[in-house]
């Protein structure tokens, strides 16, 4: 499954991210916004950040850490990270970026402040494996934060399950020419826990002190928060 998933990203990553500002309107620089908020990074800390794609989430992080602070951006995809660089160098936010598998993290225990992942949870093997490898890499009372889609109930369910099965696939088929990413993308995210289902896998990984979750958007999103014990 994992190379799967590693070669459609590759296939769309040079145009991943408008697809992501037409797709989302624009919301989801708002969840990335809130993330970095509710993590408690502050100016000098050192963050890691897990799949992070074409690096949007890394450098909100380096917004906030400033220049004392250090982000570090990791996906294993390189096509994608391939677009990370010269993003951050235009921002002038400078950051790292690696290839590196969220299920075995190459760094020593104890080594960031925050450690994040965006959207990237429900495509590893083993979310629960996923989480143990970001925490151990998080110092004791530091933050895990995980944001990902989750699937609204009430009455805003139906038109998003609508615009999300039907309208999603469609459009990022025009912006992309990958029908079959954005197909992927509803129907994981369909299936993924979310909400109290989530927390009790972060509550299995035996590695959190506390951990809350924040929907983002009626549901559409979730923003996962766990304090490393």
């Amino acid at each position: 499954m994992a190379e799967q998933v590693r070669s459609m990203f590759a296939e769309i990553a040079p145009r991943y991210d408008l697809g992501n500002r037409i797709l989302s309107m624009g919301i989801d620089v708002m969840w990335r916004k809130r993330t970095v908020r509710e993590s408690k990074a502050s100016p000098g800390d050192k963050v890691l950040d897990c799949a992070t794609g074409t690096g949007d989430l890394a450098l909100e992080f380096k917004k906030r850490v400033g220049p004392a602070g250090e982000v570090l951006g990791t996906d294993f995809c390189a096509e994608m990270l391939e677009f990370a660089p010269s993003k951050a160098e235009k921002a002038g936010l400078p950051c790292r970026f690696e290839v590196a598998d969220a299920m075995n993290l190459p760094y020593e225990d104890n080594s960031f402040d925050v450690a994040s992942i965006a959207f990237g949870i429900r495509n590893v093997d083993d979310p629960l494996v996923c989480l143990k490898e970001m925490s151990r890499v998080v110092k004791p009372g530091g933050q895990v934060v995980v944001l990902e889609f989750g699937q609204p109930q009430g009455l805003f369910k139906y038109p998003y399950n609508f615009y999300n099965k039907n309208i999603l696939p469609s459009v990022g088929s025009l912006v992309t020419g990958k029908k079959t990413a954005y197909t992927y993308l509803h129907e994981t995210s369909a299936a993924f826990p979310c909400g109290q289902d989530f927390l009790d896998i972060m509550k299995a990984a035996g590695s959190f002190a506390e951990q809350r979750a924040i929907p983002l958007t009626f549901g559409v999103a979730y923003l996962y928060i766990g304090t490393v014990s």
